[in-house]
């Protein structure tokens, strides 16, 4: 019997890299999947490889169930849509998995306002609206998890002098509203703990070669040795989603960490084991 057999999982951001694999490790531990992102078929985005379409497909091959549903975190009638669709299919979601996210990496005095407030409604408004409109399907069921997939960008830089160094890939709008989704994340966390519901954040250990990362040349290729695979973060998600409430709410952790706290690998490193990880993961 899998870890998550009779859970009904949302994950945003499913069409490639953590999302996906996030989606078809649930389903291959028993979880109904609701696929969710922007780009529906191959090809339909202009940059990146990746598709829901693709996703489900692997899934169903693999045996499981899931779904695709086309949406846009950053607008409300999509995201309350996305959670109806899940109910709809399979019965009300018990797990989130708030994985999109945008950037653009241009330093401050030049990023379009435009753009800046997309980037922050995406990273942080959706995970709200999505958490807002799934809760009271946990709150039913009186049981839930929310896993709010951070980042190391938002661990700062701390206090100058900088020595011009680390100061200009333009790293400052992600790394700020992925701190803002870590203290959204605790404030929740508190929130719903009377409902047996778990709300928290991961962010990998190390930086995980991605479609996305590849193109925004934060790895030097699918292969970088200064990397984890995505596999790392989708087992890390797993447990966060598998074990009891009382373990693990609240928490802000790294890929690598929980999973070795756990015991379910031996060796970690990266951020959370020997690097230093965000005031609210000493918290």
């Amino acid at each position: 019997m899998g870890k998550l057999e009779g859970r009904v999982a949302i994950i945003t951001g499913a069409s490639r890299g953590i999302g996906e694999e996030i989606a078809k490790l649930f389903a291959k531990e028993g979880a109904k999947i609701v696929c969710a992102a922007r780009t529906l078929n191959e090809g339909d985005h202009r940059m990146l490889e990746g598709s829901l379409a693709n996703t489900v497909a692997q899934i169903k091959a693999a045996g499981g169930q899931a779904i695709a549903v086309p949406t846009d975190v950053s607008n409300e009638a999509d995201c309350a849509n996305l959670v109806k669709a899940a109910r709809d299919a399979f019965g009300p979601a018990d797990i989130l998995v708030n994985n999109a996210a945008i950037n653009w990496y241009v330093p401050v005095v030049d990023y379009d306002i435009k753009k800046w407030m997309k980037a922050f409604t995406v990273n942080v408004h959706g995970p709200f609206m999505l958490s807002k409109f799934a809760l009271p399907g946990m709150m039913e069921l009186r049981r839930g998890a929310i896993i709010n997939i951070s980042s190391g960008a938002a661990i700062g830089p701390g206090r100058g002098p900088y020595g011009g160094k680390g100061t200009r890939y333009g790293g400052t709008m992600y790394g700020a509203s992925k701190a803002a989704l870590e203290r959204f994340t605790q404030g929740l966390a508190q929130e719903v703990e009377e409902h047996n519901i778990a709300v928290v954040a991961l962010s990998p250990s190390q930086v995980v070669p991605t479609p996305g990362t590849v193109h925004h040349k934060l790895v030097t290729g699918m292969d970088d040795p200064n990397s984890e695979p995505t596999s790392m973060m989708a087992r890390a998600a797993l447990l966060l989603a598998s074990e009891p409430e009382i373990k693990v709410n609240g928490r802000v952790t790294y890929s690598q960490q929980i999973l070795k706290e756990f015991g379910w690998i031996t060796e970690a490193k990266g951020r959370g084991v020997t690097i230093k990880g965000t005031g609210y993961s000493l918290a």
